[in-house]
């Protein structure tokens, strides 16, 4: 796709050229100012390097500065170091306008970024198409800043659009499977900041930090809210039961792991390029029941065989689960959700999840009563 067509906004419009011409002498200011005002251009004009400054740098800023270079107090040199050194003025192309022949005197203006270098006496016709030539150039590169600062402005809010159209589309698949478990409320935004907290409480850790990197984070929160769209597959007469289930309903239940993967599976398979967060949510969709001492399903993985991403969702999904209220029981207090987890540490849940959950634990308690499900 040509983004500089699709998004190529509309040209620059005309406008009269403000020039500076800066020259010791009067009668030189007279002629210069006399020939550029018959072609068509404002003038600014300074008899000094401090006056050439303030005049750059203020107002109406010019589009070209003639400099003169030998002048008294602050030789045309000095003025073009400061106008590079600041950066209001840097990008204001210079033309040296001067008496001096000499090659190294030519060379150390171009040195310092001088754009040409004009001789006196003045032939007008040659000032003149110099002029044009550096307005031409100065326009083309100011076209071009501003349609890729245009361009990369325009790039940016697409994605951001795109990520609000993807974030939106993601809840929106993940409250269809809440809607078929309709007591989990706002389970969804609650582990989804849950694994946020756990995630960036472990970006120092020597273990964790190579992948827990801001990106990382952004994904996996983004990718969280499908943990349990596997549940989409579960039979309502089990997915809805009052009461603890028996054996045969519990194995049907466990399989929401495994759909949940298959399905996210099937999405990758849709699309010639993947989005990252997929992976992710596959990853936690499957994986987080698992036990950090390989006692968990579906498949019985343990330590660091399960997915980072899987762990700090274990830990997540489980206070969450444990503080609300659901079809089957009542909601436990959170002193005694937090002693299960610590309790658990080593067995259930990753050690390193554990500890940063125990560091992050008021914080889960604020989120928890922020987003609590209406009575």
């Amino acid at each position: 796709m040509n983004l500089r067509a699709e998004f190529a906004p509309p040209p620059l419009q005309p406008a009269v050229e403000t020039l500076l011409i800066v020259d010791d002498m009067p009668e030189n200011l007279e002629v210069l100012d006399g020939l550029l005002r018959a072609a068509g251009y404002a003038v600014k004009a300074a008899n000094n390097g401090r006056t050439a400054l303030r005049l750059a740098a203020e107002g109406q800023k010019p589009s070209l500065i003639l400099l003169d270079v030998m002048m008294p107090g602050m030789d045309g040199y000095a003025v073009l170091e400061r106008l590079r050194a600041d950066e209001a003025t840097r990008d204001i192309p210079v033309i040296f306008v001067t008496a001096l022949a000499e090659a190294g005197d030519e060379e150390a203006g171009l040195a310092l970024g001088v754009a040409d270098y004009i001789t006196k006496p003045i032939k007008p016709a040659v000032l003149l198409a110099r002029v044009r030539t550096q307005l031409q150039a100065k326009l083309a590169r100011d076209l071009m800043r501003d349609q890729n600062a245009w361009l990369e402005a325009e790039v940016a809010r697409r994605m951001e659009e795109n990520e609000h159209i993807q974030a939106v589309s993601i809840r929106a698949l993940a409250n269809l499977a809440e809607t078929r478990d309709q007591e989990t409320g706002r389970h969804i935004r609650r582990t989804q900041a849950y694994v946020r907290l756990l995630a960036e409480a472990l970006t120092d850790h020597p273990r964790h930090s190579a992948v827990l990197t801001p990106a990382y984070i952004d994904l996996l929160t983004r990718s969280a809210p499908l943990h349990d769209i596997g549940k989409v597959g579960i039979p309502d007469h089990i997915l809805h039961k009052r009461g603890r289930l028996d054996d045969a309903e519990w194995t049907v239940m466990r399989t929401h792991a495994a759909l949940g993967a298959r399905a996210i599976e099937f999405a990758e398979r849709d699309e010639e390029r993947p989005a990252a967060f997929l992976a992710l949510a596959r990853e936690i969709a499957h994986w987080h029941h698992e036990h950090w001492d390989g006692s968990g399903y579906p498949d019985g993985l343990a330590g660091d065989a399960i997915p980072l991403s899987a762990r700090l969702m274990t830990v997540a999904d489980v206070f969450d689960a444990m503080l609300s209220r659901r079809v089957y029981k009542s909601a436990l207090p959170a002193d005694e959700v937090h002693a299960y987890i610590v309790g658990r540490s080593g067995s259930h849940f990753d050690p390193d999840v554990v500890e940063a959950f125990v560091r992050c634990y008021p914080d889960f308690l604020e989120i928890a009563r922020r987003h609590a499900d209406p009575d």
